[in-house]
């Protein structure tokens, strides 16, 4: 029972991570119908960002937790938003008009640059760093196990709760929020309304690298190392995510993350660790086999 505890901990925290990520897939497919298979990679550079941010800090004898833990994020919000506006100009806009297939191959061609990139300039080795956030709450002691949760897991959870607040306040209540949903409703009416449909676009590219950029430095802190490999994987499970809870759902792609996470924490504990990417990548078989629409999404309408 301890054990199976922790692991609840343990995948909700995992699961937050690509909720997080997976918000970003979900608002780039609403607005503009297309996957952005950049997006993983945005992760990854923004991880490698918050190792250069905490490296430098740590050289200035930084020593403030908190100070340092919103520099880097200030830090990687900045630089991930303008890699995901730089994706977006590059990868989507000029192809926007032409069919589904080729901002796919696009945004394919974007993430081999980005990996290719990072591993040219930060080297193929993965990048450690010293503990950031030490200790948490011990919830439960039994003769041979320790349920804990650190405070780096409290961090992740309540960063992730309240961005969701924030980004469903956002989309629902603020002018940009109808912009956006204009947008994803009828961009020509749209801009015929005098809304710049490309700004818009751009500004919601910008949002998910933005919490994209926030996953980054929370799985540094969290893990403490970092790969250039490490985008590809999170975000095909952060896509599966999207998928399951249905892609265009804000709320959709968190309940994804967290039950991806749980069913690859609990499977990795009880089954066969080695397997756990075989079970998500089979739970994405069989959502598109028998509810296409995901969770909590609706079944597209096509318009004639």
């Amino acid at each position: 029972m301890a054990y199976a505890l922790q692991q609840l901990i343990n995948g909700l925290t995992l699961g937050a991570v690509y909720g997080l990520i997976a918000i970003g897939y979900t608002m780039v497919y609403g607005i503009i119908g297309m996957i952005n298979f950049a997006h993983g990679d945005i992760f990854m550079v923004s991880a490698f960002i918050a190792v250069t941010a905490f490296t430098l800090l740590a050289a200035f004898d930084i020593t403030s937790l908190p100070l340092a833990i919103t520099a880097v994020l200030i830090t990687a919000i900045f630089f991930t938003s303008a890699y995901g506006w730089a994706v977006e100009r590059m990868a989507y806009r000029p192809l926007r008009g032409s069919t589904r297939l080729a901002p796919l191959i696009s945004a394919i061609g974007m993430s081999i640059f980005l990996q290719n990139m990072v591993q040219l300039t930060q080297g193929a080795r993965v990048k450690p760093i010293p503990p950031v956030l030490e200790g948490g709450i011990e919830l439960w002691r039994t003769a041979d196990f320790t349920v804990q949760v650190s405070w780096t897991q409290i961090m992740i959870v309540l960063v992730t709760i309240v961005l969701m607040v924030a980004f469903t306040w956002l989309i629902t209540q603020t002018a940009f929020g109808r912009q956006q949903r204009a947008c994803e409703q009828d961009s020509t009416m749209t801009a015929l309304l005098g809304i710049n449909v490309d700004r818009t676009i751009s500004a919601t590219f910008m949002l998910g690298a933005a919490l994209a950029a926030v996953a980054g430095v929370m799985v540094t802190v969290y893990y403490g190392v970092v790969d250039f490999f490490i985008g590809f994987v999170a975000g095909i499970k952060a896509f599966t995510a999207a998928v399951l809870g249905g892609i265009g759902s804000l709320p959709g792609a968190m309940l994804g993350g967290l039950i991806i996470g749980l069913i690859e924490a609990f499977w990795a504990a009880y089954l066969s660790p080695e397997y756990k990417d075989v079970a998500t990548f089979a739970i994405l078989i069989l959502v598109l086999m028998f509810r296409p629409s995901g969770l909590l999404g609706r079944p597209e309408v096509e318009k004639v």
